[in-house]
């Protein structure tokens, strides 16, 4: 592991050498610009937009996606843990939904390979919405205005697949275009000469090895604690924190994650899976001190953070309003959640 990320170390270094001040068309690069252009249903995207707060996704009817992707705090959950239906708390940090169609798998372990397959299992997900996809379907076939647009846009109406296709489509559609977006595009005026400075310290210092392409990382895994056992220095080595290995088994998975969007990444504390850093600047002193290995002076840091807060969507997304809330439709919930898959 430590050979292959001092591989990456060298090709993002050579790769920040080879850019220039002209980034717009530059195949040296090593960030992309988000699409201008997504192609999705407008349709939809306007019903997954309201299944998103739609609590009757859970089985008790108190918990929707909004519940732990807060909007005004960069789509992430501003708690170090999520809670689900019942008080449950979830084992990681729920990280940010906004850009997170651009990942190449969701979840910190990587364990759900599309935004179908995560929506798909976190319903079923006994500590979050803990529901019969049975019984989600009955209840949203009891919608005259969903079951409508339901009938408009799929043939087969409400059906547990098309209800993840819709909410799915809606999470693509929550990309958040940033200054830094546009200084990608080749307009330098759109962030300062600080903030430049701070992408090349974060290009040279060797981030980028991990965190690059059009999402800045949410494409590749990375092990966590590369030049250093953070799990013994901070005391915990739980189930959640053993990564990939819990989904492979295999031991060169242990403490492997998927690397993380640094989109909006000023908005979303606290920071890791498990929630323990409570500030952009911890976050970087963690990731200079294990993975990195390496000091750098305070104020090269301080023009990192300088640059990440570039990333911050100078649009972000708005909520739909939530339906009104019917508790007399929790009687078709089911007790009974045997076989419901843990996700991390």
């Amino acid at each position: 592991m430590k050979s292959r990320l001092f591989v990456a170390l060298a090709a993002g270094i050579a790769l920040a050498a080879g850019a220039g001040s002209a980034l717009a068309g530059n195949a040296a690069e090593p960030l992309r610009p988000l699409p201008e252009h997504l192609g999705l249903n407008p349709g939809k995207v306007e019903l997954g937009s309201l299944l998103f707060v739609d609590k009757r996704l859970s089985a008790d009817d108190t918990i929707a996606c909004s519940s732990c992707h807060d909007f005004s705090h960069g789509g992430a959950d501003p708690r170090p843990r999520s809670v689900g239906i019942h008080g449950a708390t979830s084992a990681v940090n729920a990280p940010t939904v906004f850009n997170s169609g651009l990942n190449f798998r969701e979840l910190w372990s990587g364990s759900a390979p599309s935004l179908e397959a995560f929506v798909t299992g976190v319903v079923q997900n006994p500590k979050v919405f803990g529901s019969k996809w049975s019984d989600v379907v009955v209840k949203i076939s009891r919608d005259p205005d969903l079951s409508v647009r339901f009938a408009r846009l799929y043939g087969n109406g409400v059906t547990r697949d098309n209800i993840v296709d819709a909410i799915a489509t809606y999470t693509r559609s929550l990309v958040t275009p940033s200054r830094f977006d546009r200084y990608l595009r080749g307009d330098t005026r759109a962030i300062t000469a600080g903030e430049a400075q701070g992408y090349e310290r974060f290009k040279s210092y060797g981030c980028i090895a991990c965190h690059q392409g059009v999402n800045v990382g949410g494409n590749m895994y990375q092990k966590f604690g590369v030049m250093g056992d953070y799990f013994r220095d901070h005391g915990h080595d739980t189930p959640a924190d053993q990564g990939r290995y819990a989904v492979t088994g295999r031991d060169s998975d242990r403490h492997v994650f998927k690397v993380p969007s640094l989109r909006n990444v000023a908005l979303t504390a606290p920071y890791f899976h498990d929630g323990s850093a409570p500030t952009l600047e911890a976050a970087v002193d963690v990731m200079f001190r294990y993975q990195l290995g390496r000091a750098a002076p305070p104020a090269d840091k301080a023009l990192i953070v300088e640059f990440l807060k570039t990333l911050t969507g100078e649009r972000q997304p708005v909520l739909a309003k939530a339906v009104p809330e019917a508790p007399a439709q929790n009687a078709v919930a089911s007790a009974s959640h045997s076989g419901a898959r843990s996700m991390q």
